[in-house]
């Protein structure tokens, strides 16, 4: 809990190219569980040397369990990235895996099974534990156009960049990077996609480039061994996603695209 809590803030700032400097943290607890606390407190801690930055107040609280992070950061003057400038031609891209943490939680809540240990430990850590792509994010900065991390589901997130960019979008769905642990196991290449493409969760940093950009930022993540695949390209026709799957128009069966905050 303490490791998820931290980690999904972190990743907001890894979308703006920042680097993390402070928390607060306000927790609520329905009473003393030292055990618990003692762990909350040490992954916390740990997290701190990992990434660098330093809890700085809040409050703890008698109340239902609730954590709240604020996260701070900095970026260099004028090189903060935002949701806000993707340009038509722009190439649309994305790091890591997409739908792992999607499946990790349908395992946990035992509605998949996958026989494999590895693969199932696997995908229930990227669920449980996500990993912050903060060096991927300062490796944007100056480069990218825009860029989201996907905590919603890839669509449901790219609608954002492109309602605040003024764009549309054309999104190749047989090229979404999958896991090794998701083909292996899942043998139905529509809910494949529709994992990678709406269950969110993965905290993978989804973000455009221009033209003669594109090369040189796959070189440079490619160095710090951060997987990145290109998924399609940001259009002129406003507002519109248009997905595609092996050249022909795609639409999923459910309507729903991705976690709605409030629906």
């Amino acid at each position: 809990i303490a490791h998820k809590a931290i980690a999904v803030n972190l990743s907001d700032l890894a979308a703006m190219g920042a680097e993390p400097a402070w928390i607060s943290l306000s927790l609520s607890l329905p009473s003393i569980d030292e055990s618990w606390i003692k762990a909350f407190s040490e992954k916390i801690h740990s997290l701190s040397h990992y990434f660098s930055f330093q809890l700085i107040g809040g409050d703890t609280v008698q109340g239902p369990l609730s954590i709240t992070i604020t996260a701070q950061g900095f970026i260099p003057e004028h090189n903060q990235i935002t949701r806000s400038g993707a340009n038509p031609g722009d190439w649309l891209l994305v790091t890591g895996s997409l739908g792992d943490a999607g499946v990790g939680l349908d395992i946990l809540k035992n509605k998949i099974k996958v026989d494999n240990p590895e693969n199932a430990s696997y995908l229930k850590n990227r669920h449980c534990f996500p990993t912050p792509r903060v060096l991927a994010g300062t490796t944007l900065r100056r480069i990218a156009t825009s860029c989201i991390d996907i905590s919603d589901g890839l669509v449901q997130d790219l609608k954002q960049v492109i309602l605040r960019s003024d764009v549309g979008a054309l999104v190749h769905l047989d090229k979404l990077p999958i896991s090794e642990a998701i083909s292996a196991n899942i043998d139905n290449v529509i809910d494949v996609i529709t994992y990678a493409a709406t269950a969110g969760d993965d905290y993978e940093l989804l973000f455009t480039v221009p033209e003669e950009q594109r090369v040189h930022i796959e070189t440079a993540l490619a160095s710090y061994d951060i997987r990145v695949t290109c998924i399609g390209q940001i259009t002129g026709a406003t507002g519109k996603i248009d997905l595609r799957f092996n050249e022909k128009p795609f639409e999923f069966e459910s309507k729903k695209m991705g976690f709605e905050h409030f629906s």
